[in-house]
């Protein structure tokens, strides 16, 4: 991982979009403060694409689709996708078909009991509510779970043939073929109508976890915020550069590094 400045200027200054994960990368302690939001919205006014790809579910992130200075945010990793439509209501829209998602959540919920029943101390996030593609278990937002119970409940949903990742705070858990990048090429493609893979040297992926690192691999123009560097040794696929700062600030770093090559 590179210093967020040896990033090149043209590089910077050729960016289309800025792709970002939420959790620890746009948020700082839970919370997304304001120069966060300052950062997002200075994106906007120069021309660039914020699209927030997330493990979150809908339901926790309909209200900051609303109020966010973001085109879109892709939850559940990439099953679903909230956008504001013409007169500034959020729209849900689906990669799976209804019947089919009704099919893999009672699945899921299966699992996930499985999972508090055999795994001492392994807990459903408490966002589980608000998930309609996905479970999640939580390992270190409210529940602190080694990492051994993690690797555990990775075990255990890939054994019932569940795609699984860990996030900074969550282990989640899903089926089908959607995952952060196709996630990102699908929310390209239904609002700009265009391929992602032809201009993916023009976008930036921001991160901060294992459940980025397909991101990471992908993107030439891949940062980590500082606190990456917790999961170096378990990411099969680092940030090209990183952040001097943590969550927010680090997102906020890499923002005027976009905006400095625009001046």
């Amino acid at each position: 991982m590179q210093p967020l400045s040896q990033w090149p200027l043209a590089a910077r200054r050729d960016l289309v979009g800025v792709f970002t994960d939420i959790d620890d990368t746009l948020t700082t302690e839970g919370a997304v403060t304001p120069d966060v939001l300052r950062a997002l919205d200075d994106l906007r006014a120069a021309g660039l694409a914020r699209v927030a790809v997330t493990g979150r579910p809908v339901g926790w992130s309909e209200p900051f689709a609303a109020v966010w200075p973001v085109d879109a945010i892709v939850a559940e990793n990439g099953a679903v996708a909230l956008v504001r439509n013409a007169s500034g209501a959020v729209e849900k829209r689906y990669q799976q078909d209804a019947a089919t998602r009704a099919r893999n959540f009672d699945r899921m919920q299966a699992v996930l009991a499985r999972i508090e029943r055999e795994i001492p101390g392994a807990r459903r996030a408490t966002d589980s509510a608000g998930r309609e593609c996905d479970i999640a278990v939580d390992h270190s937002e409210f529940t602190r779970l080694d990492d051994e119970a993690i690797a555990r409940v990775v075990a255990l949903m890939r054994s019932e043939g569940m795609h699984a990742t860990v996030s900074s705070i969550h282990v989640n858990g899903w089926y089908g073929d959607h995952n952060k990048l196709e996630g990102a090429r699908w929310i390209v493609r239904a609002l700009w109508g265009r391929p992602l893979d032809d201009e993916m040297a023009r976008w930036a992926y921001v991160g901060d976890s294992t459940n980025d690192a397909l991101m990471f691999e992908h993107f030439a123009h891949s940062i980590g915020v500082a606190n990456v560097r917790r999961f170096e040794s378990a990411l099969s696929h680092l940030p090209r550069y990183v952040a001097p700062s943590e969550r927010g600030a680090g997102f906020a770093e890499v923002a005027a590094a976009i905006l400095q090559a625009r001046a």
